[in-house]
């Protein structure tokens, strides 16, 4: 009984020291699985939450760079309207001014030739006029001068019958 006593003992020692063995052995292995999840290429869960934070804020950073230079580009492509419609306004302006001074021109032009125009029509009149008075006073006085002719003639034809 003894040996089976003995026995017994020594196989539960060695149950007992395979199964620390065994503990030991499942234990390393987890420290050696712990050790490959660190490993490259597969990162802690921080790690990934982290980085998504970092390009999550970087991408609403791009986002308000990207809204700042719309508006800036906005305000310049305004700028750039005001600046083309003042150019505008003044061309017009100016070609305003010109044409009234073309007006102004050409209106002076046209009273001048009209004074002139008149002046030779005026001019013109009176010499008809002077012409037609001379040519009444001639034809009248020619008339008198056939008149007078004509009286005497028959002055003289009565005065050979009357005597």
């Amino acid at each position: 009984m003894v040996d089976v006593k003995s026995k017994a003992k020594k196989d539960s020692r060695e149950a007992k020291e395979q199964a620390v063995n065994l503990l030991e052995e499942v234990q390393e292995q987890l420290e050696e699985s712990h050790v490959e999840i660190e490993q490259p290429g597969i990162e802690p869960l921080d790690e990934v939450l982290g980085q998504a934070d970092k390009a999550y804020a970087a991408y609403m950073e791009a986002e308000r760079q990207v809204s700042r230079i719309y508006h800036e580009k906005e305000k310049h492509v305004a700028n750039a309207f005001r600046r083309a419609e003042e150019q505008a306004n003044l061309a017009c302006d100016e070609s305003n001014k010109q044409a009234s001074q073309a007006r102004g021109e050409a209106e002076r032009k046209a009273r001048e030739t009209y004074q002139k125009a008149r002046a030779e029509a005026e001019k013109a009149y009176e010499q008809i006029i002077a012409q037609a008075i001379k040519i009444r006073e001639e034809t009248i006085a020619k008339a008198w001068e056939i008149r007078e002719e004509t009286a005497e003639q028959v002055w003289a034809v009565y005065s050979k019958i009357a005597r």
